[in-house]
């Protein structure tokens, strides 16, 4: 890419620098850096490059929760006001550059709680379709498949994923359809909302966003920052509660949303250690990405004990 190209583009300013390769990479895409006279810009090339169509609501989505104060880095538009641009054969996007720490489950849970009911408040009805991602189980077939195949390849953490197979079908009957569907951002993962270093936090990758059960996505950001802690699930719920948040988590088809999408992970997880490609490259980094799950899995038990401890609050 050329910095200047990119610059005039998107407005940026002059005198532009680009880093001399992407400062980070998550499953979607990389981040390069831009500076200008201007300021700092994250330029994010994703690796299956979307339409115009396919990001315009997710991005006015992101646009509404920075104007409602949702910490988060401000869309940077073309010139002519598109939000993707085709430059030397790269499809691209821009944010401007806010410094982040890394991801950190044991950030401030009353923070998590107020940002979250910020997104909830401000967002809107919303009557897409749902994605089986976020509403299907993945089936006990096709995690004895997986098993199977991970097993056959010698995949080191085959028996892990064995031992977890009957836990993981069990959870997927807890699944049920959501009741309301607004515009949610769909990915508030611990690799998403990141600590900054003045203390706060901010929330990035909105190209998820889409319709969800606010009640769901409060289940699975529970899950991700309170884990096992009782105390820091009823900080996050409180401080939500206290903030206007328009859900509640108080039965075990609230967590519908954080099992399909665990659940969806994992299968993809292994799959992309049978087979490689551009999102997991290397068998490392799929191992890493289905490790996430399997060393604090997601299980019957540990969500009956938030379940307990939110009802208490």
């Amino acid at each position: 890419m050329d910095a200047a190209q990119v610059a005039s583009r998107f407005g940026l300013g002059a005198r532009a620098r680009l880093s001399d390769g992407p400062v980070s990479r998550g499953k979607q895409g990389a981040i390069w850096r831009l500076d200008t006279a201007d300021g700092s810009w994250a330029l994010k090339v994703p690796f299956q490059p979307p339409a115009e169509d396919d990001v315009r609501a997710s991005t006015v989505f992101h646009e509404s929760a920075y104007a409602a104060g949702v910490p988060t880095p401000r869309v940077q538009r073309t010139t002519d006001g598109a939000v993707l641009a085709d430059l030397d054969g790269t499809r691209l996007r821009v944010y401007e550059w806010v410094d982040l720490l890394p991801p950190d489950i044991g950030i401030d849970p009353e923070l998590v709680g107020e940002l979250l009911a910020t997104m909830h408040r401000t967002t809107t009805p919303d009557d897409a379709p749902l994605d089986p991602w976020f509403r299907e189980p993945v089936g006990a077939a096709r995690w004895d498949a997986l098993v199977q195949s991970l097993r056959a390849a010698g995949a080191p953490f085959a028996e892990r994923l064995a031992d977890l197979r009957d836990e993981l079908v069990a959870l997927e009957s807890w699944i049920e359809p959501p009741r309301t569907l607004v515009t949610c951002h769909r990915d508030l993962w611990a690799d998403n909302l990141l600590p900054t270093p003045d203390g706060g936090v901010c929330v990035i990758d909105w190209e998820n966003s889409g319709p969800a059960d606010p009640r769901q996505e409060l289940g699975y950001v529970l899950f991700e920052f309170a884990r096992s802690d009782p105390g820091r699930a009823r900080a996050l719920t409180g401080a939500y509660a206290s903030a206007g948040g328009t859900g509640c988590v108080a039965e075990r088809g609230d967590f519908s949303l954080l099992i399909a999408m665990l659940g969806h992970i994992t299968e993809i997880a292994g799959t992309d250690w049978l087979e490689p490609n551009v999102r997991s490259p290397d068998r490392s980094d799929s191992a890493a990405w289905i490790g996430e799950v399997l060393d604090e899995p997601h299980t019957r038990a540990l969500l009956d004990s938030l379940l307990t401890a939110v009802a208490t609050s």
